[in-house]
């Protein structure tokens, strides 16, 4: 065992020697490596992070949330033109719901928000998310108050012309004023400030922050929701406990009963999940993920040749030493260690450096943006660490073999 341990101590001895003798070449061996890992770890910590923001945000809302709309989030067998001749989802629709299917917790009417501009005195705020949907979302989505309260059902069915906005929009909108009681203009209409959300937080993933909420029917006595250039959609939240899928069942067929579609008729509507819209999530992490690794592995494989590159050309060169410790007595094994160590000292430092740039990218990325935090996980780090020991192990392994077979006559020979 002692006589390996020196063998592995005397190997690596030699490797960092000849390594800090090459600055040069180690210097160019090592920027491959760097990138490559740089590359592939920046990219996975991207993707880990915004797959942490979007999940995190979504912790809150209940995964069997259902949406009825005409439209699919998502791909469909049903061809687009036979899709565009879908009926709007309707108000009525949506009491018929609420009123007929059971094992209900909350059903919402929503308009799916499009871009308006919101002004308060002489302040304007352009592009902003103004979502008109009845007030069983605040339960449905989990929302919480900040300041001053959500419409309540009367407010909800009567149309009252009030507000409720996101945390960050009453902050840009407001600055140090008290919002509650203000009132602004949207759609060309006065609205009364009611409430404004806690702050939400995370990637602009739909985030309530930047929002603005009013009575569903409060828009519908002014915009023609029968348009086929406005979505809407019922929300539906069963309750705790409840079979899902025979829920799911039980709606499909009823709403197909309401919409008089007979047995050979196929839906004109979409009964879509959240956990479906995070399987979808997944898919598209995982496919960016995919991407990432195919657009690094280019770098890596870069790096490696680089590696095996100058590990040739470091045997070459060695030629002669390589004899003159074979003719003293060294084993192919200790030829074998010394050039292979070097190799994966190369990768291994190459990783590090790599790895310590992402780390730094991540400290400024989260010094820039508020809302969304850059993560480096453990399974990035061992993963740094590992592609570039194998790098190196991958890219030395043949030229450390060829240095250790080396005859040491021809070898002195050779170097001389």
């Amino acid at each position: 065992m002692l006589v390996y341990l020196r063998l592995f101590k005397e190997s690596f001895s030699f490797a960092l020697n000849a390594l800090r003798n090459n600055k040069l070449r180690t210097f160019l061996s090592l920027l491959g490596v760097t990138v490559g890992v740089f590359s592939i770890i920046a990219i996975l910590a991207a993707v880990d992070s915004l797959d942490q923001s979007i999940k995190g945000q979504l912790d809150g809302i209940d995964k069997n949330v259902m949406y009825v709309t005409r439209f699919s989030f998502g791909p469909s067998d049903i061809p687009n033109w036979k899709r565009e001749s879908f009926p709007q989802t309707d108000y009525d629709d949506y009491e018929f719901v609420r009123n007929n299917v059971g094992d209900i917790e909350a059903c919402a009417y929503a308009i799916v928000g499009k871009a308006e501009t919101i002004k308060y005195q002489d302040k304007t705020l352009s592009n902003v998310n103004v979502t008109p949907v009845s007030n069983e979302v605040y339960e449905i989505d989990n929302l919480k108050i900040h300041k001053g309260r959500f419409y309540n059902e009367k407010e909800s069915n009567t149309g009252a012309p009030v507000v409720v906005l996101g945390y960050s929009l009453a902050e840009n909108l407001f600055e140090n004023e008290e919002p509650i009681g203000k009132v602004v203009r949207i759609y060309g209409r006065k609205l009364t400030v009611i409430g404004v959300l806690g702050k939400f937080g995370g990637v602009n993933f739909d985030s309530p922050d930047e929002k603005g909420f009013v009575p569903v029917n409060f828009v519908r006595q002014f915009m023609n929701t029968a348009s086929k250039n406005v979505l809407t959609i019922i929300i539906i939240k069963p309750k705790a406990g409840v079979d899902v899928n025979a829920f799911e069942s039980v709606l499909r067929q009823k709403f197909r009963n309401h919409r008089g579609l007979k047995p050979e008729d196929i839906d004109n509507f979409f009964i879509l999940r959240l956990s479906g819209s995070i399987e979808f999530i997944n898919a598209i992490i995982g496919f960016l993920n995919t991407v990432g690794w195919v657009i690094s592995g280019f770098s890596l494989l870069v790096g490696g040749f680089g590696i095996a590159n100058i590990m040739f050309v470091s045997v070459k060169e060695r030629t002669n030493l390589i004899g003159i410790q074979k003719s003293l007595g060294a084993k192919n094994r200790f030829i074998l260690f010394q050039f292979l160590f070097e190799a994966i000292i190369l990768a291994f430092i190459g990783g590090l450096v790599g790895l310590f740039l992402v780390w730094i990218m991540i400290i400024l990325g989260n010094q820039l943006t508020e809302d969304f935090e850059f993560i480096l996980s453990f399974g990035n780090i061992f993963l740094a660490f590992t592609i570039s020991s194998i790098i190196g192990l991958v890219s030395g392994i043949i030229p450390a073999i060829s240095a250790s077979k080396l005859d040491p006559v021809e070898a002195i020979r050779a170097g001389g």
